[in-house]
């Protein structure tokens, strides 16, 4: 029998642009952790190989530091590294792969860089790469397996990086196609691929491990790497999911009908908040009081999450008579609050969010001005704006159209034993969905 890990899509390197400084930090320096942390698990269950399917790092102008940072989290196993250069660090003329030769190769970190066999474990285990040496080709450079000759005890592995023609969602297929039946024509006992960012058996024998180390808010099982065991050649491989990451990221949808309470108890039941990054979208309606109750209530969890970003669009006001009493006042003051209301309640009006939003800022700085004549915001209002995040993060186009439910329901999972488990509770049916989808 034989057992290695097979990981991919580090991105070592990745700038988190949308970030603020101290956050970008901490995101860039977990990605070494988790490194470190996978090539401990590699040891402690006496792995003979990592097999690392591509995009290792983010891009080939990384720096020199960080790469030997990488070699540093790779010490902590001792067995064989077969890298393979993906889209992300393509086998350029120069590139990272060439730095990494000049700044000093580890003895046991391989880098398979040509299309050829590489033969580890005195012949037991033969891996057959299809490194990138382009962002993106047209050709299917798997198609060599077929004909690679290896010893009939050989196990026969093969690693890509790549899309695998029609499994994936469309628009995932944008480059590096990977025939869906490589592993049968070309005879391999195990196909371990990257680019998909979300662990999956896509075709028989053929596995997307994910990223270790998630970087958006997807519903595809990132945050593992795949741990194979293969008994002999022509064996089912017995692949299990063990989670590695540090920081989960997590999308939330909230109903709210009136007041917040839906929100507290879908934020609520999120555990390791201080390690969770939330993309929080908002629905329903609320009155004006609601929405000032609102922004005190995403000041609080976004100063317990350690990212929350939030979309409101879907979030309409709707001013009623005790909000419209608590603005007291009267005369042409009076007409021109109720001429507001009656044009955010028009769904015809052209002017209709300008009005929604004029009635909420009068009725909080009515509020704010004469808070003896209102009930008073819990301390540590922060107005209007509250704790709201604007945009989102960017970077390569959304995975869709895959979920959990696509993965294979044999592969087995597992937590690292100084991790907690990732999973994300889920919260009432009644107020929260989780949209689908996911990212490469």
């Amino acid at each position: 029998m034989i057992r290695f890990l097979h990981t991919a899509d580090w991105q070592i390197g990745k700038p988190f642009g949308a970030f603020d400084a101290e956050k970008r930090g901490e995101l860039k320096a977990e990605r070494f952790k988790t490194v470190e942390r996978l090539a401990r698990l590699a040891a402690e269950r006496a792995c003979d190989a990592v097999l690392v399917a591509g995009d290792a790092f983010d891009d080939n102008t990384i720096s020199d530091r960080e790469i030997r940072r990488t070699l540093d989290a790779m010490a902590h196993f001792a067995g064989p590294w077969v890298m393979l250069p993906g889209n992300h660090d393509a086998a350029l003329s120069v590139s990272v792969w060439t730095r990494l030769r000049r700044l000093g190769l580890p003895a046991n970190v391989i880098l398979a860089d040509a299309p050829e066999p590489v033969v580890l474990l005195d012949g037991r285990l033969v891996v057959l790469p299809a490194p990138l040496v382009r962002r993106h080709e047209g050709a299917d450079l798997t198609a060599w397996f077929d004909r690679a000759e290896t010893p009939a005890s050989a196990i026969r592995v093969g690693l890509a990086h790549g899309s695998v023609a029609n499994r994936l969602p469309e628009k995932a297929e944008s480059g590096n196609p990977i025939a869906d039946d490589r592993a049968d024509r070309a005879r391999l006992d195990y196909l371990a691929l990257g680019d998909w960012h979300g662990l999956l058996e896509i075709a028989p024998r053929t596995f997307y491990s994910g990223t270790p180390e998630p970087d958006r808010y997807p519903a595809n099982r990132p945050g593992h790497v795949a741990l194979v065991e293969i008994d002999a050649p022509g064996a089912s491989p017995r692949v299990e999911a063990v989670a590695v990451s540090g920081f989960f990221w997590t999308a939330r949808t909230v109903s709210l009908l009136g007041d917040t309470d839906a929100l507290d108890d879908v934020l609520g039941a999120i555990d390791m908040p201080g390690r969770t990054l939330v993309d929080l979208r908002l629905s329903g309606s609320l009155p004006l009081r609601g929405r000032v109750a609102l922004d005190e209530r995403l000041e609080f969890w976004g100063a317990r999450f350690f990212d929350l970003r939030v979309d409101d669009a879907g979030l309409v006001d709707e001013p009623d008579a005790e909000d419209l009493d608590r603005i007291d006042v009267a005369g042409f003051v009076r007409t021109a609050i109720d001429r507001l209301r009656e044009r955010a309640a028009d769904p015809a009006d052209p002017e209709r969010e300008a009005a929604a939003l004029a009635l909420r800022i009068a009725y909080v700085e009515h509020v704010r001005l004469a808070p003896a004549a209102a009930p008073r915001p819990a301390p540590g209002a922060a107005g209007l704006a509250g704790a709201r995040a604007a945009g989102e993060v960017t970077g390569e186009p959304a995975e869709a159209g895959m979920s959990d439910a696509a993965t294979s329901s044999g592969i087995s999972e597992t937590t690292t034993a100084d991790d907690s488990d990732p999973a994300e509770p889920s919260a009432p049916a009644s107020a929260v969905a989780v949209p689908d989808g996911g990212a490469v």
